[in-house]
């Protein structure tokens, strides 16, 4: 298996052979601009996947992004619409459509102020459908964990305030979880959570520049995302929230 540093000089390495060949694909007819339309789930969007697209822009001339943001279901009927032509989204539990790009742990993430050991765990979710969501409720039924919904909202935002205000505990990939909060694989009231896997949808029938241009994107994003959550936080110890 390849090591964090091997995995990421791939990705660089994937990204380099991909750009030559799409400009001798540009070089061979048609110079005009080309608009890619992406879907992408809030919890990407609203922390580090914006910068590495409008990195990925400004390195192409004459190619231009638009992002549209959802949950991965929805995101997939609007595809098959033809309105999109990529998406970038998770999955868990052995679904396995999309092309597999990474994985990512799923971890607790709640706030300083403990909550209380004696009530049912709150918890902060995203609306149904949802990976995260399901894995959450799966990994507390496997348990006999007591648990209530006390926020639901489609927000990344909404939910980390609620577990940075001691209202709830939510379940987020590693890379969304903001500095301020802690974050815990398992402790002694919640169970460990599964890898989440990150995947890419293409629409069929792209024209041979706009599929070049899409798995471009792919192999840039991949190079480019944060290579482990987990190590970019300092460790907290286990606690019961």
């Amino acid at each position: 298996a390849l090591t964090p540093q091997g995995q990421a000089l791939l990705g660089y390495a994937k990204a380099i052979l991909r750009l030559s060949e799409e400009a001798r694909t540009l070089m061979k007819g048609n110079s005009g601009a080309f608009h890619l339309r992406i879907g992408a789930s809030d919890n990407l969007t609203s922390t580090w996947l914006p910068a590495a697209l409008k990195k990925f822009q400004d390195s192409r001339s004459a190619r231009t992004l638009e992002i549209q943001i959802s949950d991965p279901t929805t995101l997939l009927e609007v595809m098959d619409r033809g309105e999109l032509d990529l998406i970038i989204g998770c999955r868990c539990r052995g679904d396995q459509s999309g092309i597999h790009l990474w994985n990512e742990p799923l971890r607790w993430a709640f706030g300083k102020a403990p909550l209380d050991a004696d009530a049912l765990i709150p918890l902060a979710v995203f609306p149904e459908p949802c990976p995260y969501r399901d894995a959450a409720l799966a990994a507390l039924a496997s348990k006999n964990c007591t648990w209530r919904i006390a926020s639901v909202s489609p927000s990344l935002g909404s939910l980390t305030a609620m577990a940075a205000a001691g209202l709830a505990v939510t379940p987020l990939n590693s890379s969304s979880i903001p500095p301020g909060l802690q974050s815990a694989e398992a402790n002694e009231r919640l169970p460990p959570l599964p890898d989440v896997e990150f995947v890419a949808h293409v629409r069929p029938g792209l024209s041979e520049e706009n599929a070049l241009l899409t798995r471009s994107v792919i192999d840039w994003i991949t190079a480019n995302r944060p290579q482990d959550g987990r190590a970019a936080r300092r460790p907290e110890p286990r606690r019961t929230p």
